[in-house]
Parts: structure tokens; C-alpha cells; sequence
């Protein structure tokens, strides 16, 4: 969900310059994939031109749902789409609006049947998309916008909304689904800061997992169901925490630096798991439970490339994964762990387009 934590649209977009990053040509057909990212082969794009990203599967590994701005196209931000992956090379992947087209959406993710998708969507509190931070205001710094009128939707694959998750005042967004199916881990800043809650999709009953000052968000269950994890901020300092404090009374979030965290599934034992400074987000467990992919810009001062690294549970055995010179981000593995989908500016002609990739995985 940065959604996640986000999005939050395409993170740091602003950041990342306009240059083409060559591929070379893999046994003459893998032109998508860079020489040194040798856990994917056959890299294929699967949207072309436009801010695409939080592409998730569904359960079957048939379908992707994803979010979409393309003002081109007469989308002026994020909504979410829905479309079934192409079976044979020579198809296109075909996907259709699936949110109400108002408002703003993000993070959209499957029900564990297959049948639904929830999303968080600013609709109810307005039919226009809400407005865009002015950064100059706050020292041109990437700045997140958390809008109050963010809630939780379930809706069929017609688009039909058939239930709404959320209703507290604030910003309810970023929602992911326990392995089961049955509850709802979620960002929410209801009790006055930006915090993780788990909702029983049954009962409405939740539990609140985190309690520490600083933004809680983009969190994923474990595919074995006993472990979570997420990005978040810790300020320290005097000034960090005063400048967290007034950016939220504004329903606003600096997420230039985060670290990733995991805890046991009631939130006990939570544990910062990197200490690589700047911004590390979009962390999920791979298929085994044990390992870790997620996204960052550590190695880079200037706040871009974006790759995809993998990790150990406990932090240790970093391994970067993506090469490309712009952003990779969005990474979520196939039930099974043969396919990864992630988003990145590869290929995108010179522009600031994010499209969505899919590869084979290599272990």
C-alpha cells in the first residue's frame, strides 16, 4: 500500500531526470532487461506512457490491478485499473477504469477470491481531484499529501462499490489483505498521528499496531501470515519533530526518509531492520516469508536512482536487484513466486512516464 504507503503518486517523480537508460539485448530478446538484473528474464511492459504504479496480482496470478494518471487520456489523477495479463507475446494487456473515475484513488489490492479489489478513494468528499501540495511553500521538499477525505472501498470487478471499509474522520488509506483474507492492515492518522491499524473485514473490529511519533504506512502481511512490515519515520531531533508535527497539522508528510520495520502479527517486538538512511519504502515479503524486496535510493545523495534490493529478515545480506538509472519501484511476487511485477521509468522514450513491467524470476 506506499501506498504504498502511497501514493501517493509516482514518488519523487520530480526528482528523476529525463535520460534513457540503455539495454542491452539478452539472447537477442530480453530487451527490457538490464545485463546485471540476472533474477529477472523476460521483462515485458506492460503500460505505455503515462504515471502507472502499486501494480498488484491477483491470488490466481491472472489479473493485475494498478493505478493510473495519464492526462492525455483525460485522467487527470490516480485512478484504478484492472486487467487480465495476455497469455500469448503478440497480445496487449487490456485493462479497464474499475473506481469511480472521481476523486483520487490509490492502493488498490485483491480479495483473496479474486472477485473484489479495495481502494482507497477521495470521491465522497469531492468529485475533482484534490489539490497538489505547493513545494515551494515548504522549501521545494517532496512532500506527501494525506487527504482527510481518504477512505477504504471495496468494489467488484464491474466497479461497483459494494462496501465502505472506512469512515473515520482523516486520511484512511494504503490497505493490504492478511493471507486469509480476513483482515485489513491500513494506514490512518484517526488518533492523531499517522499510524498502522488491522481491521476484521467480518466485524469492523480493529487493533492498533503502531504508537511511535512518525509516519507508519505502506504496510504488508507476511505470505505466511505470522509477520508484517512496513516503512516508516522516526524524528529525533527537536526540529525533526517539530517539523513532523506542523507538516501533519496540514495533513502533509516529508517522506524523504524512512526506514523499513517488521513485527510479529500484533505488533509486538517491532523492530527497524535498515539503517541506510534516506528513503526505503515499498517493502513486502518475498514467498518464503523469509526474505524481503523493497525499494530505495540509498546509494544516491542526490535522491535518485531507484532500485530494488533484496534482504534477509533481520536486515542482513543486502542484494541489489534493479539497475535502472531512473526509478524501480512497486515490487509484489506472484502467489507462486515465478513472476515479479514492479514499476519503473525504463524505457520511456526520455520522459517522466512510470510504466508496468512483469519478469520471470531467477532465484
Amino acid at each position: 500500500m506506499s501506498k504504498r504507503i502511497h501514493l501517493l503518486q509516482i514518488v519523487f517523480m520530480g526528482l528523476f531526470f529525463s535520460g534513457m537508460t540503455a539495454f542491452s539485448q539478452i539472447n537477442g530478446s530480453d530487451t527490457l532487461r538490464l545485463a546485471e538484473e540476472v533474477h529477472f528474464r523476460n521483462v515485458r511492459q506492460l503500460t505505455f506512457g503515462g504515471d502507472n504504479a502499486e501494480a498488484y496480482w491477483s491470488y490466481d496470478g491472472k489479473s493485475v490491478v494498478f493505478q493510473r494518471t495519464s492526462m492525455k487520456d483525460g485522467i487527470p489523477c490516480d485512478q484504478i485499473f484492472y486487467g487480465k495479463l495476455p497469455r500469448k507475446k503478440n497480445q496487449s494487456f487490456q485493462y479497464k477504469l474499475l473506481s469511480t473515475g472521481k476523486g483520487r484513488t490509490t492502493c488498490p489490492f485483491f480479495t483473496k477470491d479474486d472477485q473484489y479489489i479495495i481502494y482507497a478513494s477521495t470521491h465522497l468528499g469531492s468529485v475533482d481531484c484534490p489539490p497538489v501540495p505547493d513545494r515551494a511553500k515548504y522549501g521545494n521538499k517532496y512532500i506527501w499529501p494525506l487527504y482527510p477525505s481518504y477512505d477504504i472501498f471495496m468494489a467488484d470487478l464491474k466497479g461497483n462499490i459494494v462496501k465502505q471499509l472506512t469512515n473515520a474522520s482523516g486520511y484512511d488509506a494504503e490497505a493490504t489483505l492478511s493471507p486469509d483474507g480476513k483482515e485489513m492492515l491500513y494506514t490512518s492518522d484517526k488518533d492523531g498521528d499517522i499510524e498502522l491499524y488491522v481491521m476484521n473485514l467480518e466485524t469492523g473490529a480493529e487493533r492498533r499496531i503502531t504508537h511511535t511519533l512518525g509516519y507508519d504506512g505502506g504496510a504488508w502481511f507476511s505470505p505466511d501470515g505470522k509477520k508484517l512490515i512496513w516503512r516508516a519515520s522516526r524524528p529525533k531531533t527537536d526540529a525533526e519533530v517539530q517539523e513532523y508535527k506542523s507538516l501533519l497539522a496540514e495533513h502533509l508528510v516529508a517522506p524523504t526518509n524512512m526506514e523499513v520495520w517488521v513485527s510479529n502479527i500484533d505488533g509486538s517486538e517491532a523492530k527497524q531492520i535498515t539503517q541506510l538512511g534516506q528513503a526505503n519504502w515499498a517493502p513486502s515479503f518475498m514467498p518464503d516469508s523469509k526474505r524481503i524486496i523493497f525499494a530505495s535510493n540509498h546509494e544516491y545523495k542526490r535522491g535518485f536512482p531507484f532500485n530494488l534490493y533484496t534482504m534477509n529478515g533481520d536486515g542482513s545480506n543486502l542484494t541489489k536487484i534493479s539497475r535502472d538509472k531512473g526509478f524501480d519501484a512497486f515490487p509484489m511476487f506472484s502467489s507462486d513466486g515465478k513472476k515479479i511485477l514492479f514499476c519503473s521509468n525504463r524505457n520511456n522514450g526520455g520522459t517522466r512516464d512510470t510504466n508496468v513491467f512483469v519478469a520471470d524470476w531467477v532465484e
